[in-house]
């Protein structure tokens, strides 16, 4: 198992993805979103794996305005939206090589075990 935890130092989902990781004694990566961004194919691969791009906003970001343009972008241009603005990500980011989750997600979690 290769886990790579996306997220912020601050969000309270992250540190219980982290805590649940810690507890089952797997390994795991953690990468800080406001130092390092996804690249491109990270994100690729979250979007696929989590079934689109609606399903990785988090509805309750900061950024009211970007929130409220999203929905009349095209496919693409709210992928592209999201890809440069990453605060919006539902917290955490959990990736399994293929595999991901967005949020507190430990009952996906457990099957990758």
């Amino acid at each position: 198992m290769n886990i790579q935890i996306f997220g912020v130092k601050k969000s309270f989902d992250t540190k219980k993805a982290e805590r649940y990781f810690k507890e089952r004694r797997v390994k795991y990566q953690f990468i800080d979103l406001k130092e390092k961004e996804m690249s491109k194919g990270e994100f690729s691969s979250v979007v696929r794996a989590v079934g689109g791009i609606d399903a990785t906003v988090d509805a309750s970001a900061k950024d009211e305005d970007l929130l409220a343009m999203l929905p009349y972008l095209g496919e693409e241009a709210r992928y592209q939206k999201v890809f440069e603005n990453q605060h919006l990500l539902r917290m955490p980011v959990v990736r399994n090589g293929a595999k991901a989750t967005v949020g507190y997600a430990p009952e996906v979690w457990k099957t990758w075990e």
